[in-house]
């Protein structure tokens, strides 16, 4: 025998209700066990607000005249009780927002799977039971930042669209729209980085900074790590930390290659995972060597927020300049002196110029692209260990300057015979 609808809407709404009551009330007595009145209802208060829900729907369900004066009554009653609890002090709407979703609970069984009310339910447990945890994460969260991701939100999803994606600018064979949308998706994969490094792992140990940092920046980080190698005894953390950071650079370019240009990302898989699975050999064994002193101190990786609307600009800038010069190199010095000024560019931020090779038409053989591709990532390993020697001195980063300097070269060594390649 089939069961009418209806019954069954009505158990899901009682059920979801009486669950949610109940939720409330354990609430109530883990974050304010003292407070009789501070609240409005508790489980059998929000049981009977879903059921009205239900029945005040289910009378008129086309015009939702009965359904939306309930709502209103029930929102006027609120209104008298916050009132008196104004005069003591007490201010939540807490409760009478999580009563506005019960009540909703019954249309959305009827006109919608169970999922949905369902996930309604899911969310008032995940929210009810994360103050401690939402109240920490927002004391930590600079508040700049939070307006520098909604400045950013503003030039991806409204201004973007409104970019022509035909070539306007002379000289340069980019549309606005693709230019931007290649600063939007390098900034998006840096700022998971630089998030993550800055709240989710602040002080969890050198190794664990070197492949976060890896994301946001490989270069930043060797800095910071060979200035901190000065200040802390054990050399092979920091040349295991170091070396972690540029095999996730590598995978990193991997990920970027995908986004823009598959053909040339698909012949950069085999070289750079072999590349990063040597860095992550090579850190492992230094890590091995240092035992548990790798979580034994933490290293905080200053710089610009990645989107920041003034660091979006300069890189937006430096990938343009990076497409004329590219665009310069192969018209008139051909694949040859894309090679020599690939090598060039990877003593600067290799982001620009790998992505104005993935995004550019230019008139050489994808060959030659990822060639340029392989010897920027090698020189900006040689580059990575120069400013370790440097800001580490020879008795504390020696070891990661020959790493990096074999990495480098055994990069441009491939990226040559690349460029060879039928």
């Amino acid at each position: 025998m089939n069961l009418s609808p209806d019954p069954i809407h009505f158990i899901v709404t009682l059920a979801l209700s009486f669950l949610t009551g109940l939720e409330v009330k354990t609430y109530r007595m883990q974050y304010h066990p003292d407070s009789t009145t501070y609240f409005f209802g508790a489980t059998r208060t929000i049981t009977f607000i879903g059921i009205l829900g239900f029945v005040l729907y289910t009378i008129a369900p086309e015009s939702l005249i009965v359904y939306t004066s309930g709502l209103i009554c029930f929102s006027i009653l609120f209104a008298l009780f916050y009132n008196h609890q104004l005069q003591k002090k007490k201010i939540t709407i807490l409760l009478y927002l999580v009563s506005i979703v019960v009540y909703t609970y019954g249309p959305l069984t009827v006109l919608y799977p169970l999922w949905m009310p369902t996930l309604l339910f899911v969310l008032i447990v995940f929210l009810l039971n994360a103050k401690s945890t939402i109240s920490t994460i927002s004391l930590k969260i600079n508040a700049r930042e939070l307006e520098t991701f909604g400045k950013m939100l503003l030039l991806s999803a409204v201004i973007l669209p409104l970019l022509p994606d035909t070539n306007v600018i002379p000289y340069i064979p980019l549309s606005p729209f693709k230019i931007w949308l290649a600063v939007v998706v390098i900034s998006t994969i840096s700022y998971g980085g630089y998030l993550a490094q800055r709240y989710i792992f602040p002080s969890r140990g050198i190794i664990i900074t070197g492949l976060i940092g890896g994301t946001y920046s490989s270069t930043a980080t060797t800095v910071v790590l060979a200035k901190k190698a000065g200040e802390y005894d054990r050399k092979e953390v920091i040349t295991a930390a170091i070396l972690s950071a540029t095999a996730v650079m590598y995978i990193r370019l991997i990920i970027v290659s995908f986004a823009f240009n598959t053909k040339i990302a698909e012949n950069l898989i085999s070289p750079f995972l072999f590349f990063a699975f040597l860095g992550f050999i090579a850190a492992w064994a230094y890590s091995r060597k240092a035992k548990n002193d790798s979580h034994s101190t933490s290293v905080q990786i200053t710089g610009d927020n990645p989107l920041e609307l003034g660091t979006a600009f300069i890189f937006a800038a430096l990938f343009v300049v990076m497409i004329l010069l590219t665009h310069a190199a192969t018209q008139y010095y051909g694949g040859s002196g894309l090679r020599v000024f690939s090598f060039i560019a990877g003593f600067t931020d290799i982001d620009p110029f790998i992505l104005s090779l993935l995004t550019g038409k230019y008139s050489i053989d994808h060959h030659e692209l990822l060639s340029a591709i392989i010897i920027s990532a090698g020189s900006n390993n040689i580059l990575k260990g120069i400013y370790a020697l440097w800001f580490g001195g020879w008795s504390k980063t020696k070891h990661s300057f020959f790493w990096l300097l074999g990495l480098g070269l055994v990069t441009i060594a491939v990226g040559l015979s690349a460029g060879q390649l039928p």
